[in-house]
Formats: structure tokens, C-alpha cells, sequence
């Protein structure tokens, strides 16, 4: 069967730790009134940022997803934690903004990312001994020495610099980029396509990350016009 895109939906690309995605995402909400909230989390994931910190990753759960997934779950966290304490808001904290303005508005939540254990098993299993240092190199870098691609962390970056960061990520780290952004976006792609054809009539919002928004409507395009594979 054949489903053309259809104007319900609306992506909002945002920037975790930007207080400019907090106010883009309630007051997208609040203006348009939509009957879903799809947002890029998984069921533990959204669990975590409610109750501050509980069912987030810990040292027990390295046989569940392996070594190297959680010790990126836990360097990531410390570095985003750390970015956002420059800006004053807290990692997530515009998907719990969406959270609390659907309940104002009614809408329903869809939770569209993978299941935040098969994102890190996944992550174990691919990622190189050659990624793994230049990540630590990267982060160095990045974190303690200020180098690399900068901006506004307040604001959301621009295309031109999302794309440079993301040519950048799948050159360096091929593993990296097929598990965290590739496989991830076929993912909430194949969710959003599946509302989609469900709830036709119904105005669905999208929140995810900036980095993961060109690429998911172009497969969303590909999966209403030719049919919708199985979510993985």
C-alpha cells in the first residue's frame, strides 16, 4: 500500500542541554495542540530523567550491555552532565519539557528510540580498539583542552555545523556511527512512519536530537512511499 507524507507531523530538532530547545518544544506544543508527542527516548531512559537519576546505568549492569557500552553510557553522561552545567539546564530536560506541556495540551506520549540496553550490547560489540582511543583522545580534547568544532551550546547548532559534526563522527568512527546515529535513525524512522499510518488524522510532534533530525525525514519519506519495515 501507499502512504504519501502527510502534513501532521512536525520535527522539532533539538539540542539537549539548550535552554532555546526548552522554549521551542513548549511552545510548539502549546500552539499546535497535537494528539501525540513522539520523543526520542526509550522507556528507561524517560524513567531515569523523572525520578533524577534512578534505573540510570550502573556497575551491575556491564553483563547486560557489556563493557565498553557502559562505560561509554557513563563517560557520555558525565561529559553531557558537564556541559550542561555550563548553560544551567540539565541533559534531557527538553524532553521532559515535552513531557509535562503534553499533559498540559492531552496528547499522548510515544516513546520512539530503541531500548536504551540493545543500543549499548550493540555499541560493546562494534566499537574498535582504534575508536575507543580516539574517543578518549576526542573527549580530551573536546572537554579539558576546548578544541574542535565550537558553538553556542545555549542555541541549537546550525545544519552546516550538525552535518560537519556528523561527516566527522562516521569518518573517525564508522562502528560508532552505525550503532548511536545510523541504525537509531532506521529506528525512529520505522516508529514515526508506523504513528503515521495508525493515526492519520492525528497531529503528531516529533522531539529528537539535531543531529538525528535531516536524516529521519528522509527515511521517513522512503518508508510512507514504499511501506514500513519491521522495527528491529
Amino acid at each position: 500500500m501507499y502512504y504519501r507524507p502527510v502534513p501532521h507531523l512536525e520535527i522539532i530538532g533539538t539540542s539537549h542541554i539548550s535552554p532555546e530547545s526548552l522554549k521551542k518544544v513548549e511552545q510548539t506544543i502549546l500552539d499546535k495542540k497535537p494528539q501525540i508527542i513522539a520523543i526520542e527516548l526509550d522507556a528507561k531512559r524517560l524513567y531515569a530523567l523523572i525520578h533524577k537519576g534512578k534505573e540510570r546505568i550502573s556497575f551491575r549492569d556491564i553483563r547486560k550491555v557489556g563493557l565498553k557500552g557502559w562505560l561509554f553510557a557513563i563517560i557520555g553522561a558525565w561529559a553531557e552532565k558537564k556541559l550542561g552545567a555550563q548553560v544551567g539546564v540539565a541533559p534531557g530536560s527538553e524532553m521532559l519539557r515535552a513531557v509535562a506541556t503534553a499533559q498540559q495540551v492531552g496528547a499522548k506520549i510515544a516513546l520512539i528510540d530503541q531500548d536504551i540496553n540493545i543500543t549499548l550490547q550493540r555499541f560493546s560489540k562494534a566499537l574498535t580498539w582504534k575508536e575507543k582511543f580516539t574517543f578518549a583522545a576526542d573527549l580530551f580534547k573536546g572537554v579539558v583542552l576546548k578544541k574542535g568544532v565550537q558553538f553556542d551550546l545555549k542555541k541549537v547548532p546550525s545544519q552546516k555545523i550538525i552535518k560537519t559534526l556528523i561527516e566527522d563522527v562516521k569518518k573517525r568512527y564508522p562502528n560508532v556511527y552505525k550503532v548511536l546515529v545510523k541504525e537509531r535513525n532506521e529506528y525512529m524512522a520505522k516508529r514515526l512512519a508506523t504513528l503515521i499510518k495508525l493515526h492519520p488524522e492525528e497531529n503528531i510532534i516529533a522531539v529528537v536530537g539535531a543531529g538525528h533530525e535531516r536524516e529521519i525525514r528522509k527515511l521517513l519519506k522512503k518508508y510512507l512511499n514504499i511501506g514500513i519495515p519491521p522495527v528491529l
